[in-house]
């Protein structure tokens, strides 16, 4: 009875199994896609760090503030 309420009863669908495949496929290629993003985001942020205008000023040589 248990096996009839979860839709279990002829045994696995063909097409239940073919989205299932199909939906596996597709979280595995989200998820290669985040990784790729991240590594690209990392590779970016490390690149603007280097050229960040709050390094380029020197402290030793700032202007007083006008009052």
């Amino acid at each position: 009875m248990a096996k009839a309420l979860l839709g279990y009863v002829g045994g696995p669908d063909p097409r239940m199994l073919s989205e299932m495949r199909r939906l596996q496929q597709r979280v595995q290629d989200l998820e290669a896609e985040l990784l790729r993003l991240r590594t690209e985001n990392d590779a970016l942020a490390a690149v603007a760090d280097e050229h960040s205008l709050l390094t380029s000023i020197d402290m030793d040589h700032r202007e007083p503030a006008l009052t």
